[in-house]
């Protein structure tokens, strides 16, 4: 499982002309890709990160000052381009595989007591945000 975290100063996402998922004031915009082997072991493990990232103003985290959080699938992040120039997809996985996963990253990150919005999945999504930094990390788990 993989994550694009981005600290932010408000972040929304639209699917069709209608906000879907809102986060206002400072947090986190986080993308999450999904692979094959991936599990519900490894939401926790990922909830758990991003609840306690040390990434916020002064090194607190969202848990430390209850900042929200916009959780995105992303499943691009999986893509491979280092041959040609057409990414593949092949190590990301399917719809019916990281869907339930990443639902369970966001239930992983409430029963935290994390403020979640998210997108939607598989939709074309815009998405707008205010980088605070800027600063992004990417983590695996």
């Amino acid at each position: 499982m993989r994550a694009v975290v981005q600290r932010v100063n408000g972040a929304s996402v639209v699917v069709d002309g209608e906000v879907v998922g809102e986060i206002i004031g400072a947090g986190l915009c986080v993308l999450v890709g999904v692979t094959h082997d991936d599990t519900a072991a490894k939401a926790a493990q990922l909830a758990r990160k991003l609840w306690s990232l040390r990434v916020l103003e002064d090194e607190k985290s969202c848990s430390d000052v209850g900042a929200p959080l916009l959780v995105i699938s992303q499943f691009t992040l999986y893509g491979d381009a280092r041959k040609g120039r057409r990414p593949t997809w092949n190590a990301a996985a399917p719809g019916g595989v990281a869907e339930p996963l990443v639902d369970e990253v966001v239930a992983q990150l409430r029963a935290l007591g994390a403020q979640v919005e998210t997108g939607r999945f598989g939709a074309d999504m815009k998405v707008s945000l205010m980088n605070d930094g800027p600063f992004t990390v990417l983590i695996e788990v």
